[in-house]
């Protein structure tokens, strides 16, 4: 007998998740159904391949994607039609897109995953008007406004990092970029100050550079990775920044690369930009060989422009990570700011769409998710975390010893900095 039956339809929306299929009208008649259930020769409902009920788009989209990331796996690189492509999948596409992503990083980066945290080392006035920064001298917002910190604090940040599970601590400072003398000097000290904090690296976010005599200061002192995103393409710039030219970012990742200082450099999405523009910037950092990519998520800032800005959509976030991947293969992928409100409930997928770190702790001036949510996400995505200079990842109860407060948590002292106030070094209890 022919029954209705209830299918679910996988990534539809809730109210339409389950169809009924019942009987075709010419079935539905008692003089047809008489004649099917009287029938003498009584046959096995045909057995159905699940394959066969997926839709002719999303097989197309399946045997178009097979190729392109067996053709990566091999060495090779995507069109940037294809990364658009990518970015337009849709239903059961985005799950093959991000099956494929996955299969990369792991082929690539392992299922090691790396953490990194950083300091807002001198927050505020900046003379700069990026968009979406809350730090701009140009904006209203309600954010501290203080100096260069001092080296003890900048160690006990390094410190608060390495407990927190971070292989680096990135000193971040809001202004324009880096000049010889008093302001080079005190970054040189920081610099060193941490880069002697074991098991950890010194990494540095000091805005633009246009002397080629700095990187080898900044390598001497101890300066293991640069960061300097490029934010969006080339296109969009203008509408993100007017205060300094798209060609200054690129020329202070020049400098850092030729002084062989690893760069890290990605964007920020959701600021207006077009698929194209995400598009463009994976193929301009794949033309700089940078090492480190952070993709960031606007996480709209009070009293700046973009304030307004509604959220992206967390399979949107998740496909531009994916995208990120096919482009870059054998790079870090590092999802960064604006991971907890544009991915929500979708974050350990970013993992799965192909990164391969994220920031611990908190952002520069918001806050970020609890180091022990971060851990056990990724124990629950049964992959491997690296603690900071360690061969290899630490077993379920070192994990548990950290988050209990011991161990190398011990070595954070969060007396020396007003929480609330500065960038807070976390007690064992917030890890």
């Amino acid at each position: 007998m022919v029954r209705a039956s209830s299918h679910v339809v996988v990534g539809a929306p809730e109210h339409a998740r389950t169809r009924t299929v019942g009987r075709a009208p010419a079935l539905r008649s008692p003089r047809h159904r008489l004649s099917i259930e009287s029938s003498t020769c009584q046959r096995s409902a045909p057995v159905v391949d699940p394959r066969a009920m997926t839709n002719s788009q999303d097989l197309s989209f399946s045997r178009w994607l097979e190729p392109i990331t067996e053709r990566v796996l091999q060495g090779g690189s995507v069109t940037r039609e294809e990364a658009l492509k990518m970015l337009s999948a849709a239903g059961a596409d985005s799950f093959t897109l991000f099956a494929g992503a996955n299969r990369i990083r792991e082929t690539f980066q392992g299922t090691d995953v790396h953490l990194c945290s950083i300091v807002n080392a001198k927050s505020g006035r900046c003379s700069e008007d990026c968009g979406f920064c809350s730090q701009s001298v140009h904006f209203e917002s309600a954010i501290p406004e203080y100096p260069l910190v001092g080296a003890d604090e900048v160690v006990a940040h390094a410190e608060a990092a390495k407990a927190r599970g971070s292989q680096a601590l990135g000193i971040v400072a809001a202004w324009k970029g880096l000049r010889k003398g008093r302001q080079l000097d005190e970054v040189l000290d920081r610099i060193r100050k941490v880069a002697a904090v074991e098991g950890i690296h010194a990494d540095a976010s000091l805005g633009l550079i246009d002397d080629p005599e700095i990187p080898p200061l900044l390598k001497d002192a101890g300066l293991v990775t640069y960061n300097h995103n490029l934010e969006t393409s080339r296109r969009f710039f203008g509408n993100v920044c007017e205060t300094h030219s798209y060609d200054e970012r690129i020329r202070t990742l020049q400098l850092l690369k030729a002084e062989g200082l690893h760069t890290c450099s990605g964007g920020i999405f959701g600021m207006g930009e077009e698929p194209e523009d995400r598009v463009d910037l994976a193929l301009e950092l794949k033309e700089l060989d940078v090492d480190v990519i952070p993709l960031n998520f606007l996480n709209p800032m009070e009293g700046t422009p973009m304030e307004g800005r509604p959220l992206l959509a967390p399979m949107d976030c998740l496909r531009t990570i994916a995208m990120f991947r096919f482009v870059h293969p054998t790079k870090e992928i590092m999802v960064a700011g604006g991971r907890e409100v544009n991915l929500r409930d979708l974050q350990p997928l970013m993992f799965v769409a192909g990164a391969s770190a994220t920031m611990a702790g908190h952002y520069l001036t918001s806050s970020g998710r609890s180091t022990t949510d971060d851990w056990q996400m990724i124990r629950d995505l049964e992959m491997d975390y690296r603690p900071p200079g360690a061969d290899r990842p630490p077993g379920e109860a070192e994990l548990l010893n950290r988050a209990a407060g011991n161990s190398a948590s011990e070595a954070a002292p969060a007396t020396s900095i007003s929480k609330g106030v500065r960038f807070p070094v976390l007690d064992a209890a917030d890890l």
